[in-house]
């Protein structure tokens, strides 16, 4: 137990001493601990006897890591996310095992053991590409959107490649396995079952977690439900990720593979919020303690027994895999620098690819010096994985110029042209046609733009921040512009390129917040519409219309709150600093106090008292500073 707790400990010392330093430096988190599990195994050989029993426990983040994916995966998404998953994804699965089958039976691995490479290698990284996406906000870029479907065609990819990979095997290997062990192991369960039983006991645990999701974790939750004890939820909420991750276990299946499906089938239960915040604090601390595991078990002694072999492998594997992903990237027409994300964010070998060689190893379908060194090649490409998402940002300024060569052809001009046609776009759009006026569209997504067109609406593909684009919609000669960008830096150097050609431009820019505002008033905007302010407004007056005021009381007060706020907006632009926090300028802090009392004493003046009845104002809170 002190082994234990002496190793868990080192692990813990070096995820906060190497991660913050490699998010310093740029590395990325997933890179940091990587190399805090070299440093400790491996460098500076820090792991004791406790090591195997630290990783088994460190692999439940992974597990946890698919239960999570899976709450945000309920059928219907899945449904509506076939075509990728089936073609993009389903390609990319079938390809790369072919591909890598029959490299690996060019250099002598004989048909069985090169269709399980095939299958391993087939995977990428989950954890690895997920963090990285979320860490570098490349999740809702189209090639991260890709990439994500890829890695859910994977992980579901592994149910029929766990039941495929027992009729490979050769007869009596599932005995022989057991001798080996002593008679004990996970194997037990299925010692004297042929290749095809084991098969049939993988598809019957998969139907029994699907099963056991419907008809008794709902219930289990209800009945818990009723204690009302945080702790109790929590407990309940772990007992259902481990005691699947046991049941799959038993018959030697991947337990990240069980939660992923009881994950998918409590994807639209009423307590999947409540499964995702229990979860969450656990899965964070334990992928950490995942990723510093697989530093800490690479075998350098194998790499330096055959390192030019071992760095061909992983430099073929990674160039394989890539050329496979650039070219399906191509035939479903992700462009630009999404097309190289796309190829290099899923170029590295996974996680499950460590179950699928165990357990190819326990089939006797791999030699144990293949194994070896395949699960070398599976950890070393997983450790240059986040370098690639570096090379990914130094050349996408590169490919951006590939993608902006591509961008539509402008074939008219019209007085109004729109930037962006997103959720705020496409309405400011839809009125302003309807009402018989022409606009030109500008929008960078493509996808956004096909939308629009199937709707009938006509827009053009291509970066509204471009002056050539812009020149070529008609900027020249447009009566008003109207900016409804989501990225806030791409907004403001619009407006003040718009307004540096155009002095007597009319333009009207959408601010995600009031500092935004006041950005875009230094940058030369005319109308400035704050994106939740309007609706909030509206909210406002529903409440004060449901408390006893009147309809012309409150639209009377929303029109006072609404004058009143805009000229207290540019009264504070004034007094703003840039790169200052406003909570750290005093001025603002001073007058923003002083407006927020004028603007109470104007409303309370309309009808002199609340709908209470009180005529006494409650006094407004100074040290809050409003942000929307």
């Amino acid at each position: 137990m002190e082994g234990f707790l002496l190793q868990a400990t080192l692990y813990l010392i070096a995820m906060v001493v190497a991660v913050p330093l490699a998010m310093r430096a740029g590395l990325g988190s997933v890179l940091g601990y990587l190399l805090a599990g070299v440093l400790i195994g491996p460098v500076f050989h820090l792991t004791g006897n406790e090591m195997t029993d630290l990783q088994h426990f460190a692999e439940f983040g992974v597990v946890m890591m698919l239960f999570l994916i899976g709450l945000e995966l309920n059928p219907r998404s899945l449904w509506s996310m076939r075509d990728k998953l089936l073609g993009l994804g389903g390609l990319q699965v079938l390809l790369t095992t072919l591909a890598v089958a029959v490299l690996a039976m060019a250099v002598g691995q004989p048909p069985r053991a090169a269709i399980a490479l095939g299958m391993i290698f087939a995977l990428s990284s989950t954890a690895i590409v997920l963090q990285t996406l979320n860490e570098k906000r490349l999740m809702q870029t189209g090639g991260g959107r890709s990439a994500f479907a890829v890695l859910l065609t994977q992980d579901i990819a592994v149910i029929p490649m766990l039941a495929l990979l027992p009729l490979l095997a050769l007869p009596g290997a599932r005995a022989l396995a057991k001798a080996e062990a002593g008679g004990h192991g996970s194997l037990d369960l299925l010692e004297n079952l042929p290749g095809w039983g084991v098969t049939l006991v993988t598809l019957a645990a998969v139907v029994f977690i699907i099963a056991a999701g419907h008809f008794l974790i709902r219930p289990l939750f209800r009945f818990v439900h009723h204690a009302r004890l945080r702790e109790v939820n929590t407990a309940v909420a772990l007992m259902i990720v481990v005691g699947i991750a046991s049941v799959m276990n038993m018959v030697g299946l991947s337990p990240a593979l069980g939660t992923f499906l009881a994950g998918v089938v409590l994807a639209d239960s009423e307590f999947k919020h409540e499964l995702e915040s229990d979860i969450e604090p656990f899965k964070g601390l334990l992928m950490g303690l995942f990723f510093i595991a697989v530093g800490a078990g690479i075998n350098f002694a194998t790499l330096a027994a055959a390192p030019l072999q071992i760095a061909l492998l992983v430099i073929g594997v990674m160039a394989l895999k890539a050329a496979i992903l650039f070219g399906l990237a191509h035939l479903f027409k992700i462009r630009g620098s999404d097309r190289w994300l796309f190829g290099l964010s899923l170029a590295q070998a996974g996680e499950f690819g460590f179950v699928l060689v165990s357990f190819a190893v326990s089939q006797r379908i791999l030699p144990a010096a293949t194994a070896e060194k395949a699960l070398l090649v599976i950890a070393l490409s997983m450790m240059v994985s986040p370098l690639l998402f570096i090379l990914y940002e130094k050349i996408a300024r590169l490919v951006g110029r590939e993608a902006e060569a591509e961008a539509d052809a402008i074939d008219e001009q019209q007085p109004i042209i729109i930037a962006g046609v997103g959720r705020f776009g496409q309405v400011v759009n839809r009125m302003v046609t309807m009402s018989g006026f022409h606009t030109t569209v500008l929008d960078n997504d493509l996808k956004t733009v096909q939308q629009m067109r199937a709707f009938g609406f006509k827009g053009y593909f291509g970066d509204p921040t471009r002056p050539d684009l812009l020149a070529a919609a008609g900027l020249a000669n447009a009566r008003v512009l109207v900016v409804c960008l989501d990225d806030k830096n791409a907004a403001n150097r619009l407006v003040a390129y718009a307004r540096r050609i155009r002095p007597d431009l009319h333009i009207i820019a959408r601010a995600r917040d009031r500092i935004h505002v006041f950005e875009l008033y230094q940058a030369g905007a005319d109308d400035i519409v704050r994106e939740m302010f309007d609706s909030s407004l509206r909210a406002a007056r529903y409440v004060l219309e449901n408390v006893g005021l009147s309809e012309f009381e409150a639209a009377e007060l929303e029109k006072i709150f609404f004058k009143t706020d805009r000229a207290a907006v540019r009264d504070l632009a004034q007094v703003w600093k840039p790169g200052v926090p406003v909570t750290e300028n005093p001025e603002y802090i001073r007058r923003t106090r002083q407006l927020n009392a004028e603007l109470e004493a104007a409303m309370m003046k309309t009808f002199g008292k609340r709908a209470d009845g009180t005529d006494d104002p409650h006094p407004t809170d100074p040290d809050v500073v409003e942000e929307g």
